[in-house]
């Protein structure tokens, strides 16, 4: 199981020191450790609205985030607090507390667009805090919403004819949480109650016109409405008389607004039962050293002056991830043909056996591990690696085999070889007594079990080498007749023939069977790649159906409110979804 990261308090993740974002080495290194996945929940608003407040809660701790008690913003950058899920075993939950919007310090708002896009690319739950009602100063304060899309690319497609629509953002997009702080209006509509959801939908209706105040009025709706199709809010009462809120996190419950209390913990209950962990396109789930490469590659690419783009950050992390994945899964290999082979093994098939099992449990281990393997790159690599690591184990099992069998030889030769040097067979009959003798100790040395595959070709090149004592001992053996010297000189010679047209098929059955487990791997990772598609294509057409769903309900209320032009719009969208989804089959060669 994967250790939990304890923290003791946040730190800071990036830093906004002088106009420039600036990433913490010390905040990756706590997410390099995070090996669970993270939901991850981030909250912006302006500065001095209450939003460390809400962060220390979800922590659990009335200190953390620093609250600050003027009209400065105290918060720089993006901060991160790591801490065990209350409610999700196994998981981590990363809070994110971002520098306050529109401090009179800054003088410009090119940071604040840049907070707000980071705390959405980074987040799966995404709090907007505000004081007060939501009304058009609100909607003017939201403005950072109408610029998403000069902020955030989801496709790094070099087609300057396609055109990016809500559809591509939505999939990665967070859910919306707005938190109305100090909120003193009575929820009702028509005197009749309302939920604060309710109220949220009603605030969010265009207005029709086309002139440029409704425009203004509807743009920042719009974005909303399209960009974050889950939707929640939340009101708050003030917590505490104006004089202690300077003093929020040393307050006793008891010093506190009893209905903000209650509301505090139905928001907090809510945040950590409702919020997703975070995952990429294709349900790819977010852990630390994930989310710390997503961290790196937009804050590069802010940096450099390019747009943040959520393709180009997938496509970074999946070199790493899959990189990785091939290591991890060669490593996987290792150990089993370390722990299931033993050699020599008595045949080149029980080799391959063994290293067909453990490759098949390589792949696997590459499948779970990798994503967006674009041309399988990556699967090629391990093909290779995984083919040369065969080829390693086959030659260490050749030479296992012709060590063993060399020993072996010379355990039941070396009398034979010292009758020779003392001269026992140098006597008329010597000869056939000394092949006689060698023929049993061949026999003998066939009994002796495990000597791999080179047990043949060994007694062959050891037998080779003894020729010349054979010879000698043939033509100085005065019993027998120059014919029968000529007729043994033949039959060895036959037999040395045929030891060789043996070896020939030898070699050629070793070639066919190498050629025959190539063909099998192959098929392995066709058919595990062909797997892995199929899921990715189920993942896939889930999430674009969930993004027409919300299109669709979009749509009707588009319809109900008037709108025809922008649900024309929304149905071209879903159109083009479809389309998608359609030509989303692809056919899978990788080597």
């Amino acid at each position: 199981m994967a250790a939990e990261i304890h923290m003791t308090g946040p730190v800071s993740l990036i830093d906004n020191t002088e106009g420039q974002l600036v990433v913490n080495p010390e905040a990756l290194k706590i997410l390099s450790a995070v090996t669970q996945p993270v939901v991850v929940v981030a909250i912006v608003g302006l500065y001095r609205t209450g939003k460390s407040y809400l962060m220390n809660r979800l922590a659990g701790k009335n200190k953390g985030f620093s609250l600050g008690s003027t009209v400065k913003s105290h918060t720089k950058g993006i901060w991160m607090w790591c801490v065990p899920h209350p409610k999700k075993p196994g998981h981590t939950l990363v809070l994110l507390d971002t520098e306050g919007l529109g401090d009179i310090e800054k003088g410009d708002n090119e940071n604040d667009s840049w907070i707000f896009s980071l705390a959405i690319l980074l987040s799966s739950t995404f709090v907007y805090n505000s004081m007060g009602t939501i009304n058009q100063q609100a909607m003017d304060q939201l403005h950072y919403v109408t610029e998403l899309t000069d902020r955030i690319k989801a496709s790094s497609s070099p087609d300057n004819n396609y055109v990016e629509d809500s559809a591509d953002f939505v999939s990665f997009f967070p859910a919306f949480v707005w938190a109305l702080r100090d909120f003193s209006l009575e929820l009702k509509t028509d005197e009749e109650p309302i939920t604060p959801d309710d109220y949220l939908e009603l605030s969010l209706k265009l207005r029709k016109g086309a002139d440029i105040k409704s425009k203004s009025f509807n743009d920042p709706r719009l974005c909303i409405r399209k960009f974050f199709p889950k939707r929640k809010c939340f009101i708050f009462d003030r917590p505490a008389w104006r004089k202690n809120l300077a003093h929020l996190e040393q307050l006793k419950e008891e010093d506190l607004n009893p209905d903000f209390i209650e509301q505090v913990a139905e928001f907090c209950s809510y945040i950590l039962s409702h919020s997703s962990v975070k995952s990429l396109s294709g349900g790819i789930t977010v852990n630390g050293p994930r989310l710390e490469s997503l961290v790196l590659t937009y804050i590069s690419a802010i940096s450099s002056g390019d747009l943040p783009c959520m393709e180009n950050a997938v496509r970074a992390l999946a070199q790493l991830e899959n990189s990785a994945a091939v290591e991890k899964a060669v490593a996987h290999y290792n150990q089993q043909m370390s722990q299931k082979v033993q050699l020599p093994t008595e045949t080149l098939q029980e080799l391959l056996d063994l290293h067909r099992d453990s490759e098949r449990e390589a792949i696997e281990v590459f499948m779970k591990n990798s994503f967006k393997d674009v041309d399988h790159k990556f699967q090629r690599k391990l093909g290779a690696q995984l083919e040369a690591r065969r080829d390693d184990f086959c030659e260490q099992n050749s030479k296992a085999s012709s060590d063993c069998c060399m020993a072996l030889l010379q355990d039941i030769f070396s009398p034979l070889e010292e009758d020779v040097k003392q001269g026992t067979f140098s006597k008329p009959g010597g000869y056939r007594l000394f092949i006689q003798k060698q023929q049993e100790l061949k026999n003998k040395y066939y009994q002796v079990p495990r000597k791999g595959i080179q047990a043949e070709e060994v007694l062959k090149k050891y037998l080779e080498s003894k020729e010349d004592v054979a010879d000698s001992l043939l033509q100085t053996d005065q019993s027998l007749s120059e014919k029968e010297k000529a007729i043994e000189v033949e039959r060895i010679k036959a037999e040395s023939a045929e030891a060789a047209m043996k070896m020939l098929e030898e070699i050629q059955k070793k070639n066919e069977k190498m050629m025959e487990e190539k063909e099998k791997s192959y098929q392995e990772h066709v058919k595990q790649l062909t797997e892995k598609m199929e899921r990715d294509k189920v993942q896939l057409m889930a999430e674009q159906e969930e993004t027409i769903i919300c299109k669709l309900k979009e749509q009707e209320l588009l319809l109900k409110e008037g709108f025809q032009n922008e649900s024309k719009r929304l149905q071209k969208e879903i159109q083009d979804i479809q389309m998608r989804e359609r030509s989303s089959n692809s056919t899978c060669n990788i080597l």
